[in-house]
């Protein structure tokens, strides 16, 4: 009893780095496909989530329950975090499929074994390592560090070791009392319990996915809710707190066993599901709050169904396919376009949801319920002292989110305020991979060097939604926009099923509309149509990302969508768009034609996808400029002057691409000429992949 809060601090942190490697595996099986744009052969690795069936044979599960073993499966886990730091993607993904599998084994036994002590430390450690998490993703503005920064995953590594030698401490010391518990539990299971152990996997699984899918983060919550300026409805930062603080609640509410499990509060969490997905804006904020309470509450008893159910093969390999096969569920709704069977799962996100709430209500129902959490005589002394670390501990990390909000909250409205009045705007689009360079590599850091070097003014980012839990949950336009000091919009929203777009603005955004393009047989074309005030003038921009190019019907009705969006807007307008079609093409000359806008240079015949046109406008220049590695597509920048007299200006006509003819002060930032040397060198892994400057001209009559 004395050493009950160590107990709990060591399970806290062990619980955070299990909670990252389970978060870290999906994004790094995504990257492979990625490249492609099919199957690779490599998402065999997504069966190191089911490693714990392995333990349904007896022999292996001796073996696994011996002292030596469970130590080296403690420090294989620990030490895939170091997976970040490998030179190579398949290493990365090996390492951390290793370490996927040895925490789930590792998580297997000690759940299942030991006094009443250590198994309550291990579950409430579970669960606050997930806010612990939270935090941390807080402070570093959406990311997991551990993946995001070298400096905190060597630290982790390090403040890991000591709490993992600590834990193979504790298992040689207690371990013979541990087996003895371990088989008098399996002699005394009871027929009950024995037909159990699938409906309780099945729950628990359903439950894991859930919060990883919609609460791995307290921003992703406002982006199923996000809509257009005026009223986007809540902003993730400050109001990701009230997501954590309603989490909180719902661990709180989890005490009360007699309100979790009756049916009534499983039906407001079924309604809860429902205003998420169907509702917009502050509505559909409401049902996620309470459903954030909701899904928490639901934690240690669902741990303690699938526990007592027994069979710890069995019922937590049962909870994890259950957890990968609702993980592949949301891949196939959105990425139905390159997936068999896409047809069929098209959109289906709704399905899904319906599925894991389904099965979440059969283990509350129907699954074997809890004896010892948390109100059995024998544990009530025990459970009130875990209890009262536990809250503790829960409003601490509350208290540190929250400050860590209204830290970033209060740097971003300075950042906001630095405006400088000018006439002339540079735009910017760039296709974006979800913020993984073409090595599978975080890339937001140099991406945002990049972005700054290029003084864009009003920027677009496509395939740019990486809010989905296989792309890292990560909220890629907070980030950006924060780290930059930009006005954001993100959207459609993650549950609408595109790839995502986002526009970052140094001036402020008067109104905006999401729009999603007609797509009747590929994927969902996402896009933007927004005005911006620059200085007192009102610019429009239009961004969009059309589907594939072997998708011709799609691309057909979407370009003539944007055709006439573009024809209706009054003021100076600027397109922004990723065309899937060459220079010249039908798409092409639609948009041109129809929509009544320039090209922003029409002899650059070497375009594929990114196009810059305008109207309203004088050009000045314009550059296509390398990825750098950092992405599949370049970036492509435009530079205009805004007219004193929206009706009589004369536009520049001619291409000019020797800089001493054109002035000083609309010239391109001179480091974009020695980016193969000065900037990108470093970012790549080979040299020869930063190709500098493709294309530079300035503009002048």
């Amino acid at each position: 009893m004395p050493t009950v809060h160590r107990d709990l601090l060591m399970e806290v942190c062990l619980g955070y780095i299990s909670c990252s490697l389970y978060h870290g595996l999906a994004p790094m099986l995504w990257y492979f496909p990625l490249q492609v744009l099919g199957l690779t052969g490599y998402e065999i690795f997504a069966a190191a989530y089911v490693s714990p069936l392995i333990l349904n044979n007896t022999a292996i599960w001796n073996l696994v329950n011996n002292k030596y073993i469970l130590a080296v499966l403690r420090l294989i886990s620990l030490g895939s975090i170091a997976s970040y730091q490998a030179s190579a993607p398949v290493s990365r993904l090996l390492l951390l499929a290793f370490g996927v599998s040895s925490a789930l084994l590792v998580q297997a036994i000690t759940w299942w074994s030991g006094n009443s002590q250590q198994r309550l430390c291990r579950i409430w450690g579970f669960i606050l390592g997930h806010f612990m998490l939270l935090v941390l993703r807080i402070w570093y503005t959406s990311l997991n560090p551990v993946w995001a920064c070298s400096t905190f995953n060597t630290l982790t590594l390090s403040l890991g070791a000591i709490v993992t030698l600590d834990r193979i401490y504790s298992d040689v010391q207690r371990l013979p009392q541990e087996k003895e518990e371990m088989k008098s539990a399996d002699e005394k299971k009871e027929p009950g319990a024995q037909r159990s152990w699938f409906v309780s996997g099945a729950a628990f699984g359903s439950l894991l996915f859930l919060t990883h899918w919609i609460f791995g983060e307290v921003s992703l919550v406002s982006r199923w809710a996000v809509s257009g300026h005026p009223n986007t409805g809540p902003d993730p930062n400050p109001y990701g707190g009230l997501i954590l603080i309603a989490m909180a609640l719902g661990v709180m509410l989890s005490f009360w066993p007699s309100v979790v499990n009756s049916v009534a509060f499983w039906l407001i969490g079924v309604a809860s599901v429902i205003g998420i997905f169907y509702l917009r804006r502050e509505g559909a904020f409401a049902a996620g709050t309470v459903l954030a309470i909701y899904t928490m509450s639901l934690w240690p008893h669902l741990i303690n169904r699938l526990i007592n159910s027994g069979y710890p093969g069995k019922a937590l390999g049962t909870a994890m396919l259950v957890y990968v096969l609702e993980m592949l569920g949301i891949v196939w709704c959105t990425a139905y376009n390159f997936v068999p069977g896409g047809s069929i799962t098209r959109e289906q996100t709704m399905a899904v949801l319906g599925v894991l709430m389904h099965l979440i209500g059969l283990g509350l129902f129907f699954g074997e319920q809890s004896k010892c959490f948390p109100t059995e005589t024998v544990y009530v002394i025990l459970f009130k002292v875990l209890a009262k670390y536990v809250k503790l501990l829960l409003w601490l990390f509350v208290g540190l989110g929250l400050l860590g909000l209204g830290h970033r909250f209060t740097l971003y409205q300075k950042k906001l305020q630095n405006l400088s009045a000018k006439k002339d705007i540079s735009a910017m689009i760039w296709s974006y991979r979800f913020g993984y360079d073409n090595q599978g590599w975080p890339s937001l850091e140099r991406s945002a060097e990049l972005i700054e070097q290029t003084g864009a003014d009003l920027i677009t980012i496509l395939e740019s939604d990486a809010s989905k839990p296989f792309l890292g949950n990560n909220d890629l336009t907070m980030w950006l926009g924060e780290k930059l000091g930009f006005y954001m919009d993100f959207g459609p929203s993650t549950k609408d099923h595109t790839w995502g777009t986002m526009v970052l603005s140094r001036y402020p955004i008067v109104q905006s509309i999401h729009h999603l393009l007609p797509s009747p047989q590929g994927e969902l074309a996402p896009a933007i149509s927004m005005t911006v005030n620059v200085s007192g003038n009102l610019v429009d921009f239009v961004v969009a990302h059309f589907g594939n190019d072997e998708d011709d019907l799609d691309r057909k009705l979407q370009a003539q969508y944007i055709s006439n969006l573009l024809k209706e807007i009054p003021h100076p307008v600027i397109f922004l768009g990723y065309l899937t079609s060459a220079p010249g093409s039908r798409d092409y000359v639609q948009i041109r034609k129809f929509g009544n806008v320039k090209d922003i240079d029409q002899s650059d015949s070497h375009r594929w996808c990114e196009y810059i046109m305008y109207r309203g406008l004088i050009r000045l220049g314009y550059a296509r400029i390398s990825h750098g590695g950092l992405s599949d597509t370049e970036v492509q920048l435009a530079k205009f002057r805004i007219p004193d007299d929206k009706n009589h200006y004369e536009d520049n006509g001619r291409i000019e691409t020797d800089p001493k003819n054109v002035p000083e002060e609309i010239h391109f930032n001179p480091r974009l000429k020695e980016v193969q040397y000065d900037v990108f060198a470093a970012w790549t892994v080979r040299k020869e992949a930063a190709k500098g400057l493709i294309r530079s001209s300035l503009i002048a009559n």
